[in-house]
């Protein structure tokens, strides 16, 4: 799926910014392995590169796509807290959470690479991944990956101990995504699972008893499923950047699935993502900022991507995946945060107002 989320499989632009025109293929990429030149992990020791690689730190697209389902769930929860989270409490929790999604996702990328290390050097794409490349041996890989997952233990622990048994489970999943590519050609409903947990952990951490409270159980659901709908959308134009390589080495996915009707698909999917997106919103009591803002720029940005993007271009592919992260993630977020600010601001002038005529 994703450059990892936790796989190998997993863009909307600005007004300024464009997607490449030239038409590379996969011959592109560098056939040698050379150590990096530019960007974070240059400037790391040498002896330190290989496991930044492992956990694609060079590649921070997943770790958004991780993390903005927790931020959805933590704007869209902040409301219905008696009284009402405030700002910083909400800032202070989506803090904590990107911490959580770096460290994670992180993990999944070594869980993944350790799983598919026999299958990456036979992929054009991966075959240069550390453990792929034997930069990595299997025993240091899984000594690290103990590392990463006793670091995200640690951090579940800062949040309040509801959240230790909502997030645990997750773990199950992020462990078993990367064999689902080898028994259906769906494993990124898989990872929409893995990738969409945090849509539900958002709650808890703001003190929400789901199980108690029927409005909150029913929008974390709706958007719980509808970013497992939006994985579908990103993993799918991900994964025809392998589609070649994947269908030689025996490796399902949806794209393969999908491969004569992409476009009709991916616009289903995302159709799914906005129906649960806005039924998210109607269980929260969200307001217009919220289905204007999140539910109609989120359709507007991925109508935009699913239009423009060329998936039969790897670098196009690429390029709408990771600024899509941004954009629709960035839009849906935006309108959960102006619908919070403008409830709270509502809720605090109706108190001033109860004062006064008391």
């Amino acid at each position: 799926m994703s450059e990892c989320q936790p796989s190998r499989h997993s863009r909307a632009s600005s007004s300024t910014a464009a997607p490449p025109t030239s038409n590379p293929s996969i011959q592109d990429l560098p056939t040698t392995y050379r150590p990096p030149t530019t960007g974070i992990i240059s400037k790391l020791p040498s002896s330190w590169i290989p496991y930044a690689e492992l956990i694609r730190l060079d590649k921070p697209a997943g770790t958004y796509y991780l993390f903005f389902p927790c931020m959805f769930s933590t704007l869209l929860a902040a409301p219905l807290e008696m009284p009402m989270a405030t700002p910083l409490e909400v800032v202070s929790t989506i803090a904590l959470f990107f911490t959580g999604a770096l460290i994670m996702r992180g993990a999944g990328c070594t869980i993944n690479d350790l799983w598919d290390r026999n299958l990456d050097p036979h992929v054009e794409r991966t075959r240069l991944r550390p453990i792929a490349r034997k930069a990595i041996s299997v025993e240091n890989a899984i000594v690290y990956l103990g590392a990463q997952l006793l670091a995200g233990l640690t951090l579940l622990l800062q949040f309040p101990l509801p959240c230790l048994y909502y997030g645990v489970p997750s773990l199950l999943l992020v462990a078993t995504y990367p064999l689902a590519k080898r028994v259906t050609h769906y494993p990124q409903f898989v990872l929409g699972l893995t990738f969409s947990w945090g849509a539900i952990m958002g709650f808890p951490a703001l003190g929400i008893d789901l199980l108690s409270n029927p409005s909150a159980l029913a929008a974390a659901a709706a958007l719980y499923s509808s970013c497992v709908a939006w994985t579908l959308v990103y993993d799918m134009i991900y994964a025809y950047m392998d589609i070649k390589d994947d269908a030689k080495a025996g490796i399902k996915s949806i794209a393969q699935a999908h491969e004569h009707n992409a476009k009709a698909a991916l616009s289903a999917f995302s159709a799914v993502q906005i129906g649960l997106l806005a039924t998210a919103g109607y269980f929260a009591g969200a307001g217009p900022i919220f289905f204007v803002g999140s539910c109609g720029g989120a359709a507007l940005t991925l109508a935009t991507m699913i239009r423009r993007v060329n998936l039969k271009d790897v670098r196009d592919c690429w390029w709408w995946f990771k600024n899509g992260a941004l954009l629709t993630g960035g839009v849906i977020s935006f309108g959960l945060f102006g619908d919070y600010l403008h409830r709270r601001m509502r809720e605090e002038s109706r108190s001033t107002m109860r004062v006064v005529l008391a």
